[in-house]
């Protein structure tokens, strides 16, 4: 600016502004240069709202400050809460650092009977006193009062007044001060906090109703929060349910593979069979698929939400089989420790599939029989009555009108399962399948495995429908399972197909029974004689190997050995 004492003519304006600017710019310049360097000055790692306040520092700190701190650190532990006792129990342990008192609960009302419930219908989730005794709980009168108007109350001298003091199982009058804060979820009171004082030394004021107020409305917070959990949990749980059902169906759909005349046939037997109650028996050779079908019957009739139960009768002894279907009660028998539910309750509205019930024993037939026949069972060991909504689908490989003829098998349960009859034919008998079904299990193991394989040379693929396939589809799946793991180029040749010499052995059921000039009539026992004998001969009696080309449990093959006295002795007699 000019001197003191100047005149301003307006003739060293740009001069003046040019000093003001420059001014301006040095005094921003020489702060800029007394600034200190920059760096970080504080580090916390926790917030000491979250630390328990010293005794020498709750002194210093302003009622309000402690409250606050208080409140942050619960908010932060409720968030860390699995259920509603253990929200509960932190709120008590809050209320009781901050507030005056010697007993409280948190009480809640059944979510059936919130907004018209009482006092007296009020459910203790937590309750505490100290020194421990007994809790007493909340006058009728003051509970009500908090239900219907939603408004903290606190009450002094209540040992005057009856209708606001807690009261002993002596009518004695147990508290002198009395708080009582709503637990508010949407505009309705669904609980409250109840807290008493005995001692008139120890008196709650209006800023310990304030708190109290603010751990109520925070404790209704976190169990609204609790509740989202769950249903989100129980969403959760019904999701993967309907997904592993989707993909169950889904499963059957595609593992019913070929355009045969009899898979076709089979589809519409399914499809007619599926909508009824009816009981199902499902017939064919091991390793046909009879569980494929059963599974099909199950996912596409109005049970298929239900569980899907599958027992194999063979692989049990009776008294095993007869815990496994009923249960048993905890000291039924040596080793039963506890109680067992078994598989007719599993199936409750769903379906039971009994595999190879043919070799169910006729005590175990008679008890089967009354529950088909819609009679409550007891579970073994048991004498309380159970009964069940569920489907049976039975499924067997022998001879079962044999069976009947031979007094193995009980008349009365083989019309009672023989309603809807559903037969699967072998493999061999639908030849223009095996290609398909091949394709089918390749894709599926090449993607398991992540083996490139584009597919099968033409003399694996002539290989693989000129072979007989005694272990129908169940070999099948097992011999492209090997090839794909084993196979040394790209493609899968002839040679990586392990096939057994029994097919070429000249004893399958169809050399046998169908072998056009050398025909003998023989029962299916005999066949199925003769076509485990062979099979033990083809694998050098390799029991392991055996079972797995039958499509049957070990025990199932060791119980046949026995049934039909097969020895290595007699291993080239065939009759």
């Amino acid at each position: 600016f000019p001197e003191s004492g100047s005149v301003f003519d307006g003739s060293d304006e740009s001069s003046i502004e040019e000093t003001v600017i420059g001014r301006m710019s040095s005094s921003r310049s020489s702060v800029h240069d007394a600034q200190p360097p920059t760096k970080i000055t504080h580090r916390k790692g926790q917030t000491k709202y979250l630390e328990p306040l010293e005794d020498e520092a709750v002194s210093a700190v302003p009622r309000v400050g402690q409250a606050a701190a208080k409140l942050c650190r619960l908010a932060f532990d409720w968030a860390n809460q699995p259920d509603i006792a253990s929200v509960a129990n932190l709120a008590l342990d809050g209320l009781f650092e901050g507030v005056p008192i010697d007993g409280g609960a948190l009480l809640l009302l059944p979510k059936s009977l919130r907004g018209t419930a009482k006092g007296a219908d009020l459910e203790v989730v937590a309750s505490r006193t100290d020194p421990p005794t007994t809790y007493h709980r909340v006058s009728g009168f003051l509970a009500a009062t908090v239900l219907r108007e939603g408004e903290a109350v606190l009450a002094r001298n209540v040992e005057d007044d009856s209708t606001l003091a807690g009261r002993d199982s002596k009518g004695v009058i147990v508290a002198t001060s009395v708080m009582c804060a709503p637990i508010r979820q949407d505009g309705a009171v669904v609980g409250l906090l109840h807290l008493y004082s005995s001692d008139a030394r120890r008196v709650p004021d209006p800023d310990d109703l304030e708190f109290t107020l603010a751990v109520a409305d925070n404790v209704a917070l976190a169990l609204k929060n609790l509740s989202r959990q769950q249903e989100l949990a129980e969403n959760l749980d019904k999701s993967r349910d309907e997904i592993m059902q989707l993909r169950k169906r889904l499963g059957v759909e595609s593992e019913i593979v070929g355009t045969s005349p009899q898979i076709l046939q089979i589809e519409q037997e399914i499809a007619r069979a599926a909508p009824s109650r009816a009981t199902v028996l499902i017939r064919g050779e091991s390793g046909v698929g009879k569980e494929l079908v059963a599974r099909a019957v199950h996912f596409t009739s109005p049970r298929k939400n239900g569980p899907f139960v599958c027992l194999n009768c063979a692989a049990l002894s009776e008294t095993l089989l007869e815990s496994e279907l009923f249960g048993h009660e905890r000291g039924a028998f040596t080793g039963a420790t506890e109680r067992k539910v078994g598989k007719f309750e599993s199936a409750h509205q769903g379906t039971l599939m009994l595999d190879e019930i043919g070799e169910m024993s006729p005590t175990i037939q008679a008890k089967f029989l009354r529950v088909l026949e819609g009679h409550p069972f007891e579970r073994v060991g048991g004498s309380a009555p159970i009964k069940v909504d569920v489907r049976v689908i039975a499924a067997t490989n022998r001879d079962l009108e044999k069976d009947v003829a031979a007094g193995k098998f009980r008349r009365d349960l083989y019309f009672r399962l023989h309603v809807v009859e559903i037969i699967v034919p072998p493999l061999r008998k639908r030849p223009e399948d095996i290609i398909a079904l091949a394709e089918h299990f390749l894709g599926r193991y090449r993607q398991e495995t992540g083996r490139k394989i584009s597919g099968f040379t033409t003399a694996a693929a002539q290989q693989l429908q000129q072979y007989r396939w005694p272990g129908n589809v169940r070999e099948l799946k097992n011999v492209i399972e090997r090839a794909v793991v084993l196979a040394a180029g790209e493609s899968i040749d002839a040679a990586d197909l392990a096939l057994s010499s029994l097919a070429t052995a000249g004893d399958t059921a169809d050399n046998i029974a169908v072998s056009g000039s050398r025909y003998e009539p023989m029962s299916l026992e005999d066949v199925e004689r003769r076509h485990v004998l062979a099979t033990l001969n083809a694998t050098g009696w390799n029991k392991s190997r055996t079972a797995q080309i039958l499509g049957v449990e070990r025990s199932t093959l060791d119980r046949k050995i026995r049934r039909y006295e097969l020895s290595e002795k007699n291993a080239g007699k065939q009759s």
